[in-house]
């Protein structure tokens, strides 16, 4: 099979998902148009070049719905002849467009593709879809389905991670973040987004707040401890279907879960004939792909298994990773991680994670993508590994490698 590179990723910086956020008054319409105007102009495209477009989209409604990802491409300036799909595999809706994208380069569909994502929190928020299978009681007692929150806090429990140990987390999240921003790690891949009269907005993500420490994270008290514990509530489900877990402890809060932001992210995707075609130079090789399904109560242990299934298709093992970066829906779905797969935290979200910079649902999948291969541009490093934890138990894999 065909081979795919990577030539370019870049990605908009993460807004505040509030109605006084910076990206709130640009529609995602908009802000996935400027993303993707900008890969053409960053690599000398003319609009015709981009076979397809795949874009992650978790709540696809309103003016965020009818296959946005083409309605951008069109209002970015791209051929008539350009084609697009809207893709939602929740929260990793962003790195499944990128493999579909990749996916198409590697069957021979096409020689030139992009995945990427938009989700635009502060003005279709979060949930607008509808709750779908989780309306319906007869699935959701057929496999004991809780909030994410409670499955975050079922973790935390069930593996031994204290509120100290998930505070301590998320504290070093915004250090690293406010380190990346401040040595200019992210430069090569932000677009400043801009308002109808060319002003920019928004240059530098919003969501962080490198000031947090232990003791302003223990003022916070939990945010899930409520829900769980009503009785019955969602506590005794996930006891029922975990029953070595005798009670759960509610570690996690708005300090050390993922921020709701607005954000929108590009991969420019292509065969090793893009090169000399059109004049560009590959960044990296995608090297392996997965996605799995995976227990539903406890939900966020997926990136695990979607990474091991990815090693074994690569012939690789952990050992084998020089980068690793799982999105950081809550501090113990890393912790978690970093155990099981016995990675050390100094290879793990060096440039900090979506604790401190947000988590815009559908873009983030490409975002983290983008983010590792620019670490491994600036660290001189092989190999990486970007994964997401993904709500209904599954989860999501793509290993890279970088091109000298």
């Amino acid at each position: 099979m065909t081979q795919a590179f990577i030539y370019d990723a870049v990605r908009s910086p993460r807004g505040k998902g509030r109605n006084d956020g910076a990206l709130h008054e640009i529609t995602a319409l908009d802000l996935s148009a400027q993303v993707l105007a900008s890969v053409n102009e960053r690599n000398g495209l003319d609009g015709h070049e981009v076979e397809d477009i795949a874009f992650g989209c978790v709540s696809p409604v309103g003016e965020q719905g009818a296959v946005i990802s083409r309605m951008a491409a069109l209002k970015a300036g791209y051929a008539d002849t350009t084609s697009a799909i809207q893709v939602n595999r929740f929260c990793g809706s962003g790195l499944e467009a990128v493999n579909i994208a990749a996916g198409k380069i590697c069957s021979g569909e096409a020689d030139l593709a992009i995945g990427g994502g938009i989700e635009s929190m502060s003005r279709i928020p979060m949930g607008s879809d509808g709750l779908g299978g989780m309306a319906d009681p007869s699935l959701v007692f057929q496999e004991y389905f809780v909030p994410q929150g409670i499955s975050a806090d079922l973790i935390a429990t069930k593996y031994g991670y204290s509120r100290d140990d998930v505070d301590a987390y998320a504290v070093e999240s915004q250090k690293r973040a406010a380190r990346a921003w401040d040595e200019k790690r992210f430069a090569k891949s932000i677009l400043p987004i801009r308002d109808v009269i060319g002003e920019v907005v928004l240059d530098r993500d919003e969501l962080m707040r490198p000031e947090t420490d232990m003791q302003s994270l223990g003022s916070l008290g939990p945010a899930f401890k409520m829900m769980g514990e009503q009785m019955p509530g969602f506590n005794d489900v996930a006891i029922l279907k975990h029953p070595d877990v005798e009670k759960i402890n509610h570690v996690h809060h708005a300090g050390n879960s993922s921020g709701i932001v607005d954000g929108s992210a590009a991969v420019l995707i292509g065969n090793e004939m893009a090169a000399e075609k059109y004049g560009m130079k590959p960044r990296a090789r995608i090297v392996s792909m997965a996605a799995i399904g995976s227990e539903p109560t406890i939900m966020l242990t997926g990136p695990e298994f979607a990474a091991k299934k990815a090693l074994e298709r690569a012939g690789m093992t952990a050992n084998d990773i020089d980068l690793w970066e799982l999105n950081e829906a809550f501090a113990a779905v890393v912790l978690r991680f970093m155990d099981a797969m016995n990675v050390d935290h100094s290879v793990m979200n060096v440039n900090g994670g979506a604790i401190a910079m947000g988590h815009p649902l559908g873009a983030t999948g490409a975002m983290i993508l983008g983010t590792v291969l620019d670490e491994l541009e600036r660290s001189g490093k092989s190999t990486a590994l970007a994964t997401l934890c993904i709500g209904g138990g599954m989860g999501i894999a793509t290993i890279i490698e970088r091109v000298n």
